[in-house]
């Protein structure tokens, strides 16, 4: 399991939140709960679409590394 980190901050009556690492996971909620559980949703969903565009983009023949940073 790998860890993001989530920006959060009150903004009048909403949450807002992003996810620091990844561009274009942000969401908006009522309660920070929700904010948080929405965020690990849409991140989910974001690093799952990318896997399938680099992979489609690859075709067949391709080699699958693990880089840590």
């Amino acid at each position: 399991m790998s860890e993001y980190t989530a920006i959060v901050q009150k903004s009048g009556d909403w949450w807002i939140g992003w996810i620091e690492e990844v561009p274009g996971v942000n969401c908006q909620e009522a309660t920070r709960e929700e904010l948080l559980d929405t965020l690990r949703v849409t991140l989910h969903e974001a690093l799952e679409s990318n896997r399938a565009d680099a992979r489609s983009a690859a075709a067949d023949h391709f080699e699958e590394i693990r880089i840590a940073v």
